[in-house]
């Protein structure tokens, strides 16, 4: 083999949206090589939203198991995190071993190339001493890391990020977690269940805030019914560790915070300088890769997914790699719309949004009408009884009369979700919604007591 191979596409990154590409566009009959320095598939199945799905169903069986005394008589269970250990290494991840997705890509006919990827100009792609010269383009779909905070006495200490605690065999007694965003709510509910003492810290002065502040009151709120330490306005100032548990010391006054383990979750960050984007004309320094509504980041050059700064999110990914694919085909298709792009922390109760917050949508100049109703105000709710906590939170664009951004929060928020996500996204009337027929007793039937509120 010459030195420079020529292929038709070189993938870079084979996480969910990656691996959508290179395999598709193997199947079409392009020369597809995907470039991966870790595990195909990405973080998704290995680290992430599969195997914490899979540690969210257990803790969510034990929380259900104490409401049984108050609605169906007695029920006495023991934790067992060997089962939820043992379920993500046997079901999830192979014990996180890729080759059902290597052979999937090879089956496709797309050839995987495992290595560190960096581009050397334009439709030029550099793993170790091999170089691809891509005929049509190169799609970069790297994703995202850890965002480490510069904390004092933190680096060398042996802090988890969400891939240890994904694959912790054993739980700890005890856990401080930097972080109140979606990753560190989750895991902390998780591990809480499961009889760990949790305390969370979030630099600002609510959890989620990304989201509504009643989304991030409610998550505080289940969070310390499960017995959660929540500290929220609160800084890690200095970290250190004895070779057996963590301190934590907090900016102002108080107790410094001791625990076993130290669970670090403030965000995550692209490396584009790592990726030589600099070759191509590209910002190294920005924090994300800029593309037009085709998912094309220059000539021959295309990304999805977290890089593009469009939510880490495994269907945002997907959904750019289908239009990337179009693209690159020739195939004519709309360009990717983000005005009504859904999202759902899975705690206990599950907390989605869609579309705009009351404070974007108001940052933006809008004239807005919301409302806010608890699940439990709908006869669902009520009939649901302990567990029912939850929420819907409606934003309209008064002038235009439409729905521009939805919050459902309760025992199925997430699927309560799709009915107010297809609403945003395309341009329903609120008027037209108001007098559709919603099916009784659906927690569903609370957006229409919600739309009725909209004040």
């Amino acid at each position: 083999m010459s030195a420079n191979e020529q292929v038709d596409v070189v993938v870079v990154g084979l996480g969910p949206g990656g691996e959508y590409v290179a395999g598709t566009l193997a199947e079409a009959g392009l020369d597809v090589v995907g470039v991966e320095a870790e595990l195909v598939g990405g973080e998704c199945p290995y680290w992430g939203c599969v195997p914490s799905k899979m540690m969210i169903r257990a803790g969510n069986l034990l929380a259900e198991a104490g409401r049984v005394p108050a609605l169906a008589g007695e029920a006495v269970v023991t934790p067992d995190w060997g089962r939820v250990a043992g379920r993500i290494r046997g079901e999830a991840t192979d014990d996180w071993n890729d080759q059902a997705a290597a052979g999937r890509l090879a089956a496709k006919g797309g050839r995987l190339v495992r290595g560190t990827g960096r581009l050397s100009g334009p439709r030029r792609v550099a793993v170790g001493d091999r170089t691809f010269e891509a005929r049509r383009g190169v799609v970069l779909a790297t994703g995202t890391r850890p965002r480490i905070p510069p904390v004092p006495g933190l680096e060398g200490t042996p802090y988890w990020t969400n891939r240890d605690a994904m694959a912790a065999k054993e739980l700890p007694e005890s856990m401080v977690v930097l972080g109140g965003g979606a990753i560190g709510v989750e895991l902390a509910q998780v591990y809480a269940r499961f009889k760990c003492a949790v305390t969370v810290i979030e630099g600002q002065d609510r959890l989620l805030t990304q989201e509504e502040p009643e989304a991030g009151e409610l998550a505080a709120e289940v969070l310390r019914a499960d017995g959660v330490t929540v500290l929220t306005g609160a800084r890690a100032r200095q970290v250190s560790h004895d070779g057996t548990e963590f301190t934590v010391c907090l900016e102002g006054d108080g107790e410094p915070l001791r625990a076993e383990r130290l669970l670090v979750a403030t965000g995550r960050h692209t490396d584009l300088a790592a990726l030589a984007v600099d070759t191509v004309g590209l910002d190294p320094t920005a924090g994300a890769v800029n593309t037009d509504g085709q998912m094309r980041a220059g000539e021959g050059l295309w990304a999805v997914g977290d890089i593009t700064g469009r939510g880490a999110f495994t269907h945002v990914s997907m959904y750019q790699a289908q239009i990337a694919v179009r693209d690159i085909l020739g195939q004519p298709g709309p360009d990717a719309d983000y005005r009504a792009l859904p999202r759902v922390t899975f705690t206990d109760p599950e907390i989605g949004a869609v579309g705009l917050t009351e404070r974007q949508a108001r940052e933006r100049g809008l004239r807005v009408r919301t409302s806010v109703l608890p699940i439990a105000f709908s006869t669902r709710g009520w009939i649901h009884g302990p567990g029912n906590d939850g929420l819907i939170k409606l934003v309209e664009d008064a002038d235009r009369g439409v729905l521009i951004g939805a919050t459902s929060a309760g025992p199925a928020g997430g699927e309560v979700l799709y009915g107010l996500n297809v609403a945003v996204h395309a341009e329903i009337p609120v008027d037209r919604l108001q007098h559709m027929i919603y099916t009784y007793p659906t927690f569903h039937r609370t957006v229409e007591a919600a739309l009725g509120a909209l004040r």
